[in-house]
């Protein structure tokens, strides 16, 4: 399988013209019935190599990690990190492997938080709860300054994604730093900072409305990390998991979901609905329940939120159609719902 930027690197290095490009792209929003934007593409394998690369991969970083870990916390992480970095100069950079590079930049910048976290612990001590907070934001910016190195270096899509939520943590502990009592609505500042990978994702989304270059890919990647900073708070603050399951909320469970797919629907992403999905099977069980259907409420859950999901991915062009046609001047900012538009 491959991706709008692999089509892109191809157009870039003379393998094929921008005119065969375009055909490519439309002879597939043909054959599938909807614009490749539709298609939300991104490359997660180039082979079965990419499984057997990553297993060993991953096999190689635990047991640098294990054996890290007998000297020091911190020893632990730096030898995953700087692992992570010179094997992606060869998959990576040299071999361009998908879901090896992934991997790999989870390691490093997973890496660098490690050692850091392990430094901390060497040292000992026992930092009050704001120390500890601003130790975490310390953690948290250096992480997004090893994720924006790697990026400059190695520019998998992932990264912008993986630096993006760094920053969030590390807004967070500033907060509860700042303001102690903060911690009892970090619900809410996780939200407001769920919103803020949102907008970003947002412009790296509307900078390639076609979805024809590398952006797009750290769009979907940013829009997949938005997603459970945006829908986990705001069903937690509903309480919608620590309740009996009333009918009431899960009409306000079912509303949000609704609000979430035309957002989906308008930005062609479907990551919200993804995120949420585990609250509105919740929501749905418990007013069946409370309509008397206890012993078969968990299989009509199913059936009725499999159907309904199966639909709009069927109709999920047409229903676009619809949506952006409600927006005005902010619908011909997104992606297109017509034919694939080629430059």
């Amino acid at each position: 399988m491959y991706s709008e930027s692999d089509i892109e690197g191809a157009v870039t290095a003379g393998a094929i013209t921008p005119d065969a490009a375009a055909a490519l792209r439309r002879h597939i929003a043909a054959t599938r019935d909807a614009p490749a934007v539709d298609e939300e593409s991104f490359r997660l394998l180039t082979g079965f190599n990419d499984i057997f690369v990553s297993i060993a991969i991953a096999l190689l970083l635990v047991a640098l990690g294990q054996i890290g870990a007998s000297r020091s916390v911190a020893l632990a992480g730096a030898a995953v990190a700087a692992a992570s970095w010179l094997l992606a100069e060869y998959f990576t950079k040299r071999r361009r492997m998908a879901l090896p590079s992934i991997l790999l930049l989870f390691g490093f910048v997973g890496g660098v938080a490690w050692a850091l976290v392990g430094v901390m612990i060497d040292l000992g001590g026992d930092p009050s709860e704001r120390a500890q907070a601003m130790i975490g934001a310390g953690i948290g910016l250096v992480t997004a300054g090893a994720a924006w190195l790697h990026w400059r270096r190695f520019m998998v899509p992932v990264t912008v994604a993986a630096g993006a939520l760094a920053l969030v943590a590390m807004v967070v502990s500033l907060v509860i730093a700042a303001i102690p009592a903060a911690h009892e609505a970090v619900y809410a500042i996780t939200l407001a900072g769920g919103v803020a990978v949102f907008a970003l994702a947002m412009w790296w989304d509307m900078s390639d409305p076609v979805r024809v270059t590398r952006r797009a890919d750290v769009a979907f990647w940013l829009h997949l990390a938005a997603a459970p900073l945006i829908a986990h708070p705001v069903f937690q603050m509903l309480g919608v998991l620590d309740n009996d399951g009333s009918a009431g909320t899960g009409m306000i469970v079912l509303a949000l979901y609704l609000l979430f797919g035309f957002v989906a629907l308008a930005i062609d992403r479907r990551a919200l609905l993804v995120s949420s999905l585990v609250y509105v099977l919740y929501a749905m069980y418990a007013i069946i329940r409370s309509a008397g259907g206890v012993e078969l409420s968990a299989a009509i859950t199913g059936l009725i939120i499999g159907s309904a999901l199966l639909i709009l991915s069927a109709f999920w062009h047409p229903m676009r159609r619809l949506v952006i046609g409600t927006l005005g001047d902010v619908g011909r900012r997104l992606p297109p719902v017509s034919a694939l538009a080629v430059a």
